[in-house]
């Protein structure tokens, strides 16, 4: 069964010693474009981050965020300057009572000023707090590929449901085709009943050329393919393995014999049915986009 590459999975874990949120979001893309947001400790662990998200999530748009915060220390994970703070604080003040302006915000004022606080990394056991966060990553990477599975199964419905259109509109050409060429045939006929009255012809050289009109005429072989193609891309749909990019190409080809039917037919019945193939493919070529 496919799957989407739309996905989102979130896991989280608290206890006395930590509080550790992991988000997952996935879209659609040719490859692993992975983007990664974590705490600076685990900045040397970003090699092993991607590792996991491929061998779970293979390719898309992928956006991991991890958030660590540690608990029961006496020690803040920032650093504030007092002196750079008070100072601040005074010059604001001197220009507030300049212009008779209130002092009220001073405070939040120079508390948020460059350089005030400065964020550090946390001391921590070695390996340790990795280990956890390891751990919540994976169950938010499983969430995610689930997410991608029930996705794919609405994505897998769509789909069959727009091929089961397309090969309702194919039956129907082929029930009108026979009638196209008789009516090809009877337009001939009548034409070259008046025209062979008035005229001298070779009988040989005619039948040649209608022989060689009716095969450019002819879209049987372009049905045989076009079948073959539908029945071959139901199968994809039905097998396990990543198959989005064998989608594509399969409604290349879906397409290229539509084409070639509606330009060889040159029939307003045919037509018709060409167009409603032509907007049911369009609607599968965008959603095979989103197949992984």
């Amino acid at each position: 069964m496919i799957k989407s590459m739309t996905g989102f999975g979130v896991a989280g874990l608290e206890n006395e010693q930590m509080m550790i949120q992991v988000e997952v979001r996935s879209l659609n893309s040719k490859f692993l474009d992975l983007s990664i947001r974590s705490p600076r400790q685990f900045s040397d662990k970003e090699h092993e981050i991607r590792n996991l998200v491929q061998s779970v999530l293979d390719r898309g748009k992928v956006n991991v965020s991890i958030e660590f915060v540690p608990k029961g220390s006496q020690n803040l994970p920032v650093t504030i300057n007092q002196e750079l703070f008070k100072a601040y604080f005074e010059k604001f003040k001197s220009l507030a009572d300049l212009v008779g302006e209130k002092s009220n915000d001073l405070f939040k004022l120079a508390l948020q000023s460059p350089n005030v606080i400065t964020s550090i990394p946390m001391e921590r056991e070695e390996g340790e707090d990795w280990e956890q966060t390891k751990r919540v990553l994976e169950e938010a990477l499983k969430k995610c590929d689930g997410f991608r599975i029930d996705e794919g199964a609405a994505l897998f419905s769509k789909l069959e449901e727009n091929i089961l259109v397309i090969r309702s509109a194919f039956e129907k050409v082929k029930k009108e085709e026979p009638i196209r060429k008789e009516r090809i045939k009877q337009r001939i006929r009548n034409h070259f009943d008046q025209w062979m009255d008035e005229n001298s012809f070779d009988a040989n050289r005619f039948e040649q050329e209608l022989i060689y009109y009716f095969e450019k005429l002819d879209v049987t072989e372009e049905l045989v393919r076009l079948e073959t193609h539908l029945d071959y891309f139901l199968k994809s749909l039905k097998e396990e393995n990543a198959q989005g990019k064998k989608l594509g190409f399969i409604s290349q080809e879906i397409g290229r014999e539509i084409n070639t039917i509606g330009s060889k037919a040159n029939d307003a019945e045919i037509q018709k049915h060409v167009i409603l193939m032509k907007d049911e493919l369009e609607k599968i070529k965008e959603q095979a986009l989103n197949v992984l």
